[in-house]
């Protein structure tokens, strides 16, 4: 998997790893349909596998460069830069969006999907029992995960730590959504906001000399929330790398053909028109989160009324997100010719 790169290459790999830092944040989009679509899922799960036995011992016996060639170094270096700049720039102009413009925003994330069903499905030439049963299976989960309701907030350490794992898959399994797992879990808010929102504090707070969250223990245990999640997430992320590799290489079709199906059932995540359920306090009105916003409990699916002007505005947002992946593909054909 390790070859030389062009400069465009490294610009384009930023820009990948930019946009599946994005999908990650959002509850019902995968990080890993855009590693799925952008040509670059194997080599994504691979590299993972290489952080093994031999890389450890090649990171501990002093061998930097044999650990950063071993482990597809430029690759990840690059992905991982593009995500950080993601969370720094495009997520947060996504939140605004997700605010003032919910129906357009889920429009063009379901008119991608749609897309990328098209562009998963259309050189996959081997339906066969086994594969048509596998595409099956795959949808009845995407679809029974869609519905599922979420549980109650959980800041036991070992559930941190499993929640950790779990929600890595949005990144590895294209179609799972672990913002959306993290939602049905019940801690979406807790790791994903006020975690993040706590470390972000902490850190401000040490550049300008304050060191009083020492003495916050409701601050330290938040760290320690967010340390427990870290590491149930690399450990995930390394894990299933691991075992994904081997499937892809001894199961190649039927992961495909799985793969497709769940992206398929996961359309029910993203259907544009839904209503979002807040959670309600005792006193019956909306509890926000540490930033002011409402905590997002789970959505009320309808259909769209067609005489109203907005939702055939949110049609044609459909079509430029499945236009975004025709491009895509129209891209990676004249590239290679």
């Amino acid at each position: 998997m390790n070859h030389p790169r062009s400069l465009t290459d490294k610009i384009f790999l930023v820009i990948k790893g930019l946009c599946m830092g994005t999908a990650n944040k959002v509850p019902g989009v995968s990080g890993g349909i855009v590693a799925f679509v952008g040509g670059f899922y194997e080599e994504f799960i691979y590299s993972l596998q290489k952080i093994n036995a031999k890389a450890f011992k090649l990171l501990i016996g002093g061998r930097f460069k044999s650990f950063y060639r071993y482990i597809n170094g430029p690759f990840l270096t690059l992905l991982i830069f593009g995500m950080l700049i993601s969370y720094f720039s495009i997520s947060k102009l996504l939140d605004y969006f997700l605010v003032k413009k919910e129906l357009l925003v889920w429009s063009t994330f379901f008119g991608m999907i749609l897309g990328s069903i098209y562009y998963i499905g259309k050189d996959f030439d081997y339906w066969k029992k086994k594969t048509f049963t596998a595409a099956l299976i795959g949808l009845g989960i995407g679809v029974a995960i869609s519905f599922l309701s979420p549980a109650k907030e959980n800041d036991n350490l070992i559930f941190i730590f499993l929640c950790g794992m779990i929600s890595v898959s949005g990144m590895t399994l294209p179609g799972l959504s672990g913002s959306f797992i993290l939602i049905l879990l019940g801690n979406y808010v807790l790791l994903l906001v006020d975690s993040v929102n706590a470390l972000y504090d902490t850190f401000s707070e040490i550049i300008v000399g304050d060191f009083s969250f020492t003495s916050n223990s409701e601050r330290l245990h938040t760290l320690k929330i967010l340390a427990v999640f870290t590491l149930g997430s690399a450990t995930g992320l390394v894990t299933l790398s691991h075992v994904l590799s081997f499937v892809l290489k001894h199961y190649k079709h039927i992961t495909t053909a799985t793969i497709l199906g769940f992206i398929t059932g996961s359309l029910g995540v993203v259907w544009p028109w839904k209503k979002t359920i807040y959670k309600i306090g005792e006193d019956g009105n909306v509890l926000l989160d540490s930033n002011g916003k409402r905590i997002i409990m789970n959505y009320e699916r309808f259909l769209p009324d067609m005489g109203i002007l907005e939702n055939w505005t949110a049609i044609l947002f459909i079509v430029i997100g499945i236009s975004i992946l025709l491009l895509l593909d129209w891209y990676g054909k004249n590239r290679t010719t």
